[in-house]
């Protein structure tokens, strides 16, 4: 056990304190292993970087309090939203790293408002994209659990190329307007488990990537479990991509809960990034006041190319390495209260149709007076309320005991799609039409 007060470390709230937290880290290291206390206090520091076979404790009344000068943090070459370049270091990373946990019911503040302020009004002076609150790159075994995350100054937890990572009981406070502030990105990693966490953050609560198109080393991210978790305001609950160039795969998410997200479960990409999104399961989950409950959208526009025509066309395109695709993706036991957009938005590309979709055990219930809204990203894409299901270019779907209420026009409409199944769906208080399901063939030539 190495007390960072035994090393000078003063929890005072003013003084800076990030030589004494190294002593202590590199005591660790020398030792071959243990941990570095942290007791009640405000310490302030810079980016700490952690080394193997050592635990962070934070305890119960502690805080880090992570100071904002550009020049106190270090630049290294890693990941920035799944481009390759110098980033700022994070608060607290590793890199090349085994056998560490960042525990204790203590606060890890990342003070984000400076980095927001500078991001948002004077880009131009920041010299490298801001620091994440945490962040391992080419580690494993990494375990999270028990601690206070507040303010990042953009993504809070982002484990990069990274094995055998915990995220448990951690509670992610960021506001809702901060940029960028995403709860939990597992990034090209695999055998990732998150359970039991409260995130409240400013952009997407989970999002799972895995590199663009431009990413040096192209990996997938697999085999992750999402559980137990609550989500609270955010662009999105659990979101995939839009860099999954990498390929996702093998992810279950269950027993959660969505409020406010703008966004349920959310898979977007487009023509450019390549990569696959297959075997997906999602499962009992409950969402109140989202735009959209479901949306798989493969003409995504943001980031750079999103506006070229090559992305929004809706012609069909030769498939090659830069086409991506989603399949195998299963929705059961889902209930949506006040949604607002759309009951689902399911839309593949022209040349490559989503895929073996299920909807099992899901009820629907559209907002009364809802406005409309941005639905999905997508070129051209009209805002919505109070829709049904808008599937376009899919193929082997089924939807199951699946219920709508107080939506407008059909329940279900297809455009472009092939062998889809509905078995006992019913519609329920609609507004405009009693039509269950309308069918489209349409020429974008």
């Amino acid at each position: 056990m190495f007390n960072v007060v035994d090393y000078g470390a003063v929890g005072d709230g003013k003084t800076i304190v990030t030589d004494q937290f190294n002593e202590a880290i590199a005591a660790v290291k020398q030792a071959g292993g243990g941990t570095v206390y942290v007791p009640s206090g405000i310490f302030r520091v810079s980016s700490l970087r952690l080394e193997s076979n050592m635990e962070l404790h934070v305890s119960p009344g502690a805080t880090l309090s992570f100071i904002t000068e550009q020049e106190s943090y270090p630049v290294v070459f890693s990941r920035w939203e799944g481009w390759t370049q110098d980033v700022y270091q994070s608060c607290l990373y590793a890199e090349d790293a085994e056998n560490i946990i960042v525990s204790g019911g203590g606060v890890l503040d990342g003070n984000g408002q400076d980095w927001w302020d500078l991001f948002r009004n004077h880009r131009e002076d920041l010299k490298y994209p801001r620091p994440k609150l945490i962040s391992f790159q080419n580690s494993k075994r990494i375990t999270i659990k028990d601690v206070q995350l507040r303010n990042s100054p953009s993504w809070t937890i982002n484990p990069i190329l990274s094995y055998d990572i915990t995220v448990d009981n951690v509670s992610i406070l960021n506001p809702a307007d901060s940029p960028n502030t995403d709860g939990i990105n597992p990034e090209s990693c695999s055998n990732v488990r998150i359970s039991n966490c409260n995130l409240d953050v400013g952009d997407d609560c989970i999002a799972i990537k895995a590199g663009t198109e431009d990413a040096r080393e192209l990996v997938p991210c697999e085999n992750i479990t999402i559980t137990n978790c609550t989500m609270i305001h955010g662009h999105g609950g659990v979101v995939i991509g839009s860099e999954m160039s990498g390929d996702i795969r093998n992810v279950t998410i269950s027993n959660c809960v969505f409020k406010q997200t703008d966004r349920g479960i959310r898979l977007k990409t487009r023509r450019g990034r390549g990569g696959v999104v297959e075997d997906i399961r999602i499962d009992n989950i409950v969402m109140d006041e989202v735009i959209c409950p479901f949306i798989l959208n493969l003409y995504y526009f943001c980031g750079p190319r999103g506006k070229e025509k090559y992305v929004w066309d809706k012609n069909p395109y030769p498939v090659t390495k830069e086409t991506p695709g989603f399949r195998r993706i299963h929705f059961n036991n889902i209930t949506a209260r006040n949604v607002q957009g759309a009951a689902g938005f399911i839309y593949g590309l022209a040349e490559n149709y989503i895929s073996d979709i299920t909807f099992n055990n899901i009820d629907i219930h559209m907002a009364e007076g809802a406005e409309p809204g941005e639905v999905a990203m997508m070129t051209g894409l009209e805002h919505m309320n109070n829709r049904g299901f808008y599937i376009g270019n899919g193929e082997n779907i089924l939807l199951n005991h699946v219920s709508v209420e107080n939506h407008e026009g059909p329940m279900i409409y297809l455009e472009n799609c092939r062998n889809v199944v509905t078995e006992k769906c019913v519609s329920k208080g609609t507004k405009k039409t009693e039509l269950l399901v309308e069918e489209k063939e349409i020429n974008f030539a």
